[in-house]
């Protein structure tokens, strides 16, 4: 666990505001951006988002429906359109795709703690409101 984990961590759990990441993620080059989308995307994925998270997805990260990102998550398999939006380049459009992301991980992972860990689990990144 590093800072920019538990960061991301805290915006998917909603103890910190999106504006703060936002700042944080237009703070940091182009290369570490990439490296921080792909890290969402890993995590979405091992959260078991599925395509049905779409629009609530979309709706969460404030995007309009012909946003690239909402697109592009609303067409074919989520595991696949993640890496797509993982890939775009322009600015606006990778802030857009942080947020997207962060709101596909915000509901996937609420979906597997309810699931597979209210009784309890290992998963450090579940402990974080207990120590925030």
């Amino acid at each position: 666990m590093n800072e920019r984990d538990v960061l991301l961590n805290e915006l998917a759990q909603g103890l910190r505001p999106m504006s703060e990441g936002i700042e944080w993620f237009d703070g940091l080059g182009q290369e570490e951006q990439s490296e921080v989308l792909l890290f969402l995307r890993h995590h979405c994925v091992q959260a078991r988002a599925v395509a049905e998270d779409a629009p609530e997805s979309i709706r969460r990260a404030g995007l309009r429906p012909t946003h690239t990102p909402a697109v592009l998550i609303s067409r074919g398999r989520i595991d696949e359109q993640l890496g797509k939006i993982t890939i775009l380049a322009p600015l606006d459009e990778r802030r857009k795709a942080f947020r997207l992301l962060i709101a596909v991980l915000t509901i996937a992972d609420a979906r597997r703690r309810k699931r597979f860990c209210s009784g309890g689990c290992s998963h450090w990144w579940h402990r974080l409101s207990a120590v925030a």
